[in-house]
């Protein structure tokens, strides 16, 4: 597509926008899922449904620690999208920070191609698992 380069910013952007919903204090993360020019699902990192919104705790050292029951951003969308009537399979994932391994194995299995982040984050044990799998994966940097 002529306006690729365009249309990923932009939901790189939204994506970022959509990370501010998160309630976390280390690190808010936002994901989009696009399919055919709409976007079909959305997601940030938070606790599941009915528990507190709280993403962190204070350790013993006094420094944040993230709540084991917290969801990924890649997760919430991909599982949200699960509960509708849409298919990720042919899609684009557009996420804030690059996917961890346990991410990369919901993207792999939910038939998504394409994975678009802005920032790295931590390992690259994610990425190298979606491009073994033959997942386009590319950064871009806003």
């Amino acid at each position: 597509m002529a306006n690729q380069p365009e249309l990923d910013k932009t939901y790189i952007k939204m994506a970022r926008q959509w990370s501010s919903l998160s309630k976390a204090k280390r690190l808010q993360v936002g994901c989009l899922i696009v399919k055919d020019g709409s976007i079909i699902s959305d997601g940030y990192n938070g606790t599941p449904k009915g528990f507190n919104n709280q993403c962190e705790d204070i350790d013993y050292f006094n420094q944040l620690v993230t709540r084991k029951e917290v969801l990924h951003a890649e997760s919430n969308a991909i599982t949200k999208l699960a509960k509708s009537t849409q298919s990720s399979s042919g899609a684009t994932m557009y996420v804030t920070t690059s996917p961890c391994i346990e991410c990369a194995k919901l993207i792999i299995q939910s038939d998504i191609i394409r994975v678009v982040y802005s920032d790295f984050y931590r390992s690259n044990a994610g990425i190298n698992l979606l491009k073994k799998a033959g997942i386009k994966v590319e950064q871009l940097q806003i």
